[in-house]
């Protein structure tokens, strides 16, 4: 799904550094603190970074044990919702430019909404930072959840893609 951002991205004329490395594993708790020193390093190789997506599935299950599945029709097909995920320093962290990353979600929002009804689901705004203090035009970006298909999944990163790009050009 990352590779699927990718590619409409390079396409538009931008280039891109995919990290494909899987910092949830051995477990998701810790996930965070083991990307922390890439995203340092990637920063650090590459000055010129002005946005940073990382992208997730979203984890949606009910009390009862069903999973949630994010779809919409986009196209004439069944699309992954995506959704824009912005940390704060409400939780503590140190990060003072939270509401810069607010600002780039919710342009990308709008642009979304224009495009595609019903793709984006709406903004969270989240006490922590997930790393988005390392750098503005940082966003976490939940293409579907576990409930989706890859084909819905992919079909919802290409539309989001194709969105952003607009106003990133």
């Amino acid at each position: 799904v990352g590779e699927e951002i990718a590619t409409v991205f390079r396409a538009y004329g931008f280039q891109v550094l995919h990290d494909t490395n899987l910092y949830d594993y051995p477990a998701y708790n810790g996930a965070y603190d083991r990307s922390l020193a890439a995203v340092k390093q990637w920063l650090a190789d590459y000055p010129t970074i002005s946005i940073v997506l990382d992208v997730h599935r979203d984890a949606l299950v009910g009390s009862d044990g069903s999973i949630y599945k994010l779809v919409t029709q986009e196209n004439g097909k069944k699309t992954a919702q995506v959704m824009l995920v912005v940390g704060s320093d409400s939780g503590g962290a140190n990060h003072p430019s939270w509401a810069n990353n607010l600002a780039l979600a919710i342009r990308l929002q709008k642009e979304l909404i224009s495009d595609y009804v019903s793709l984006a689901r709406p903004i969270a705004l989240r006490s922590s930072s997930y790393n988005q203090e390392l750098s503005p035009g940082s966003l976490l970006v939940e293409v579907g959840g576990h409930g989706n298909t890859l084909t819905e999944a992919l079909d919802g990163a290409r539309l989001f893609a194709e969105s952003v790009s607009q106003v990133l050009s």
